[in-house]
């Protein structure tokens, strides 16, 4: 089976072209353009031969017009089947990551050079049962295509081999091209469903602020009990509504905090799976971000400093989903 596999990839990388991943903008020439007949456009060269049969044998010569008719209508209509798929540019758009159990959406563009209109090309991956799109493009433009991938397990999940097609005009025909973008989604772990709380650290005093002191504010954090009132962030809080359930705030001054956190993976139990430590520090980020809070992140070799915001969160997810154990 593997030798036979192989065969069939080879067989095709030669007769249509499917090589290794293009990058940058890609041309569809002549030569990656391929016109067949589909099930309808066999019964009707099967007709045409039967037509032409009975018109040799009975000397009709009206049957003789009528099949010389239609051969040049299934001509007109491979040329223009052809024409509305070759020629045009392909170019692959930016990839947003997405979290493991998520659809990964790849935007593709399809450009237009023409003064003339393309109609009805379907586009999707070659494989697998994701449903095709039908596009039109107008002369001289582009279009905006976004292709769906569900993405099982984190790291770099590679865009599918996709396939452009059309039956245009009359379906008798099927012209077909097949294009591998080298883009990839990065993909996070799936968040832990019911993680335990955040992981605080220090030694707490009776005002609260341990080792921080109280002369340069740097943020906010989670409230903890025995926090001072004057502690207390009330601009955040004010944002939230604490009847309904809404998390309290509390300053957080530079030069350390009462309870400061780290996120190490080493901290986690050994007996845990590494997947499911992965899944619980990505909750753990998510959850940190939401609520302001600064943090530190240590996993294998890479270490950040207690940090917030949106360029803190996006090296740790990066980190968890290309972590190698």
């Amino acid at each position: 089976m593997e030798t036979l596999a192989s065969l069939r990839r080879t067989v095709r990388r030669m007769v249509f072209l499917e090589h290794r991943p293009e990058s940058g903008e890609v041309f569809l020439n002549q030569r990656r353009v391929f016109t067949l007949p589909n099930k309808p456009g066999w019964f009707f060269v099967l007709m045409l031969l039967i037509l032409f049969i009975a018109s040799t044998n009975y000397s009709l010569s009206m049957g003789f017009a009528l099949t010389f008719v239609l051969a040049a209508c299934a001509t007109v209509n491979a040329f223009l089947g052809f024409r509305n798929l070759a020629y045009l540019y392909l170019a692959p758009g930016p990839v947003q990551p997405v979290f493991a159990g998520e659809e990964a959406q790849f935007s593709l563009q399809l450009i237009n050079r023409r003064a003339h209109a393309r109609y009805a090309i379907w586009i999707g991956f070659a494989e697998g049962d994701h449903p095709a799109q039908a596009v039109d493009i107008a002369p001289n433009s582009r279009c905006n295509v976004q292709l769906s991938c569900a993405a099982h397990t984190r790291g770099w999940l590679p865009i599918p081999r996709v396939r452009l097609q059309t039956f245009f005009p009359l379906g008798l025909l099927r012209a077909w091209s097949s294009w591998l973008p080298d883009i990839q989604a990065l993909v996070y772990p799936h968040p832990e469903q019911h993680a335990p709380p955040l992981p605080f650290i220090g030694a707490t005093q009776a005002d609260g602020q341990g080792h921080a002191g109280s002369e340069d504010f740097s943020g906010v954090r989670a409230y903890q009990t025995g926090d001072a009132i004057k502690l207390l962030a009330w601009k955040h809080i004010a944002r939230v509504d604490v009847e309904a359930g809404g998390q309290l705030f509390s300053k957080q001054f530079s030069g350390g905090s009462a309870n400061d956190l780290l996120l190490d993976y080493d901290s986690l139990p050994q007996i845990m799976d590494t997947e499911l430590k992965l899944s619980r520090l990505t909750r753990w980020v998510l959850e940190a971000d939401a609520s302001g809070l600064l943090y530190g992140f240590r996993i294998g070799n890479i270490e950040y400093a207690p940090n917030n915001g949106p360029s803190h969160r996006l090296s740790c997810l990066r980190a968890l989903a290309l972590f190698s154990g």
